[in-house]
C-alpha cells in the first residue's frame, strides 16, 4: 500500500439490496473506446516543472499559449495564498489596483485561486467567494459564520447553493478578505483552490451514512481527496497549474446523486475477487463549445487507492495537457489525443506501483434502480432517526435564512445539514419524535418547503446576470416565476427537471435536464433584441444518463410560457389544466 493510501473496511451491502449474483450488470455510460492514435514520445515530455515549490510551464511549450496561463507565468496565483500576498492586496484601494496591470490581474484573474471572483462588470468592488465542501457536508456552526458575513453586506450579500453541493457567498469586500479567511479556519473552512484551473468541491452522495440502501459511505473519500488536494487548507501547488478546472465525485448510491458522468474522474464502486473498490471514469465536461460524457477507464482501484490514483490521474492532465484554446484544454481533449489506453498508459506510470487493474464486471450499481425523491422525510439506516429534504428555491439563501436553518439543524438534528447538486438541502439525524415539530416551523412553511409542487422539484438556474458579469440573461428569477406561470397552465404527474444557465459555459447545466434554458440574446417579432434561450429536452441523469439535444434555438424569453407548456403535454404527459378541470 502506497503512501498516499487510506485503508477502509469493505462496507457491508444492504440488505434490502439483490446479491451480487442477482444484481444486473451494466457498464456505465461506456460508448465506444477512444481509439488510441500513434503519439510521439516527444508528445509525452511533461510541460511543467516544479522551481522553488511551484509548478510552472516550461519555456519552450510557452508558444501560443492562452492568455490565463501568461497570467500564471507572469505571477504564481499560490502565492496571494502561501506567500501572505493577500495582506497586502487587501490594503490596496481599488484605485490603486486598477492602476497597475499585475495588481488588476490580481483580483481579476489570480484570486480565484483563493475562491475569490472579482463581479467588476456588475459589482466592481465586491467579489462572490467559494468555499470548499466535500459531500455537501456543513456544520450549524459554519452556516452561522457564513451567515454574519453576508449579512454585513446589505442587499449585495447573499448566498447560493451550487451544483457542486457548495456554498458560494457574494458581496465580500477585498479589505475583510483576510480576517475572512481566518475566520473559515476558525470553523473548519476553506475557500483555497476553488476557482480557474484547480480542482473543484469533490461531490459524493448526500445522503452519505445515513441511506439504508446506499452502496457505500463517500464521506470519507470525499474528505480525503479534498485534504491532499489542498494539503489540510494549507495550499498544495502540485495541482494549482492545471491546464483547466477539474472535476471530482465518489458515488455510493443506486441513485447516483453525484452525476459521475459529467465528472473528469468518478469513482464507481465494484467488487473484485471479494474486494471493495472502484471503476473509473474519466473526461466528463460541459464547455460552450464542446460537451462529453465521461468514459470508462478500463480500471478498477481497490478502496485504499483512492487518492493515489486521483494523484496519479491529475499528474497526466498536468503533465501533458493541451494549453492553447482554452476551449480545447478540459481533460477530455487530452484522452482524445492520447487514447484511452495510452491516456491509461500515463495514469500507471504516475502511479507508486506503475500499474491499474483492469475494470472490474461486479458493478454495484443497480442499473435498473428508479431513482428516489429526496424532499420531505424519511427513515435513516439508524433506527428511530429520519432526514427531510428541504427545497431552496432556485438555490438561493439570505443570511437570516441560513441562521434559520443553522438553528433548525441544532434543535432538531445533529447541528449538521447536506447540499445537494440540485441545490437543495437536507438535515439529517433528527429523531422521529422531533419530526412533527420541525414541520411546523415557520421555515418550511414559508421558505423551504418540504413538499414543493412538481415542477419545483427539480428546478436549477445559475448566478445568471444579477451577479455574474459571463451571464447573457438573468436566470434565477426568470426561472421561479416562468414555473410558476408554466404551473398554472398545465399539471404533471411526475417531477420535470428544468435548468437554466445564463451562458453557454452552462454552470447550470442544461445538458443533464429533461428541459434545459441557456441564455442568449435574441429578437422578438418586432425585430427588437431581447434577452432569450435556446431550448434543450432530453437528458437524462442516472444509469442511461445521456445529455439532451437542442430543441428550439433563440426563443425570446417572453415567448417561452408556451412553448414549455408544449413541451411538457407533447413530452412528459402534462395535462393542460382546463382540460383536467373539465374531467373533473
Amino acid at each position: 500500500m502506497s503512501s498516499l493510501s487510506a485503508r477502509f473496511l469493505t462496507p457491508p451491502l444492504s440488505h434490502t439490496a439483490p446479491s451480487s449474483s442477482a444484481r444486473p450488470r451494466t457498464r456505465l455510460f461506456a460508448g465506444p473506446p477512444t481509439v488510441a492514435q500513434p503519439v510521439d514520445t516527444g508528445r509525452l515530455e511533461p510541460r511543467v516543472e516544479e522551481r522553488d515549490g511551484y509548478y510552472v510551464l516550461k519555456e519552450k511549450f510557452r508558444q501560443g499559449i492562452n492568455p490565463s496561463e501568461k497570467v500564471k507565468i507572469e505571477r504564481e496565483p499560490m502565492k496571494l495564498y502561501m506567500e501572505n500576498g493577500i495582506e497586502e492586496l487587501a490594503k490596496l484601494s481599488m484605485e490603486e489596483i486598477d492602476k497597475e496591470k499585475s495588481s488588476k490581474d490580481d483580483i481579476d484573474v489570480r484570486l480565484k485561486w483563493l475562491g475569490l471572483f472579482h463581479r467588476r462588470k456588475h459589482h466592481y468592488g465586491r467579489f462572490m467567494m467559494r468555499l470548499k465542501l466535500p459531500n455537501g457536508v456543513t456544520t450549524s456552526a459554519q452556516t452561522r459564520y457564513l451567515a454574519s458575513v453576508i449579512k454585513k453586506y446589505g442587499k449585495d450579500g447573499c448566498a447560493d447553493v451550487t451544483t457542486r453541493q457548495n456554498w458560494q457567498i457574494r458581496g465580500v469586500e477585498l479589505p475583510d478578505v483576510p480576517e475572512i479567511l481566518k475566520g473559515l479556519a476558525e470553523v473548519g473552512l476553506t475557500c483555497l483552490q476553488s476557482g480557474m484551473d484547480n480542482v473543484r468541491n469533490p461531490v459524493g452522495n448526500p445522503l452519505a451514512g445515513i441511506d439504508p440502501d446506499e452502496i457505500v459511505d463517500t464521506r470519507p473519500y470525499t474528505n480525503l481527496l479534498s485534504q491532499f488536494i489542498t494539503s489540510n487548507f494549507r495550499g498544495n501547488p502540485a495541482f494549482t497549474n492545471l491546464p483547466r478546472k477539474w472535476n471530482v465525485c465518489v458515488v455510493g448510491s443506486h441513485d447516483l446523486y453525484e452525476h459521475p458522468h459529467i465528472n473528469d474522474l468518478a469513482y464507481m464502486p465494484a467488487m473484485k475477487d471479494g474486494r471493495f473498490g472502484f471503476n473509473l471514469l474519466v473526461g466528463g465536461f460541459f464547455s460552450p463549445k464542446r460537451c462529453a460524457e465521461a468514459v470508462p477507464l478500463d480500471a478498477w482501484v481497490p478502496a485504499d487507492d483512492v487518492v493515489p490514483v486521483c494523484k496519479a490521474v491529475l499528474e497526466t492532465y498536468r503533465d501533458l495537457g493541451f494549453r492553447g484554446n482554452r476551449q480545447k484544454t478540459r481533460m477530455m481533449w487530452l484522452i482524445d489525443e492520447l487514447g484511452i489506453e495510452g491516456f491509461r498508459s500515463e495514469v500507471e506510470k504516475r502511479l507508486p506501483h506503475q500499474w491499474l487493474e483492469r475494470e472490474s464486471s461486479e458493478d454495484l450499481i443497480q442499473k435498473q434502480w428508479e431513482r428516489r425523491d429526496y424532499f420531505g422525510v424519511h427513515p435513516q439506516k439508524q433506527e428511530g432517526f429520519s432526514y427531510v429534504g428541504l427545497h431552496i428555491p432556485v438555490g438561493r439563501v439570505q443570511g437570516e435564512d441560513m441562521d434559520e436553518l443553522a438553528r433548525l439543524a441544532d434543535i432538531y438534528g445533529s447541528g449538521e445539514l447536506r447540499l445537494t447538486v440540485e441545490q437543495n438541502i437536507i438535515i439529517p439525524n433528527i429523531e422521529n419524535s422531533k419530526i412533527e415539530a420541525l414541520l411546523k416551523e415557520l421555515l418550511l412553511k414559508d421558505r423551504f418547503s418540504p413538499e414543493p409542487p412538481l415542477l419545483m422539484k427539480g428546478l436549477v438556474a445559475c448566478t445568471g446576470n444579477q451577479f455574474c458579469g459571463q451571464a447573457i440573461i438573468e436566470t434565477k428569477a426568470r426561472a421561479l416565476k416562468i414555473t410558476e406561470e408554466v404551473q398554472r397552465l398545465v399539471s404533471v404527474t411526475r417531477p420535470v427537471r428544468m435548468h437554466w444557465t445564463g451562458c453557454p459555459n452552462t454552470c447550470g447545466q442544461v445538458q443533464v435536464a429533461d428541459i434545459g434554458f441557456m441564455g442568449c440574446m435574441t429578437r422578438d417579432e418586432n425585430g427588437k433584441v431581447c434577452e432569450g434561450a435556446d431550448v434543450f429536452v432530453g437528458g437524462r441523469v442516472g444509469s442511461d444518463s445521456h445529455l439532451g439535444d437542442l430543441y428550439k434555438k433563440s426563443v425570446p424569453c417572453k415567448d417561452l410560457v408556451p412553448l414549455v407548456v408544449d413541451i411538457l403535454v407533447k413530452h412528459f404527459g402534462a395535462v393542460p389544466r382546463e382540460r383536467e378541470d373539465m374531467e373533473d
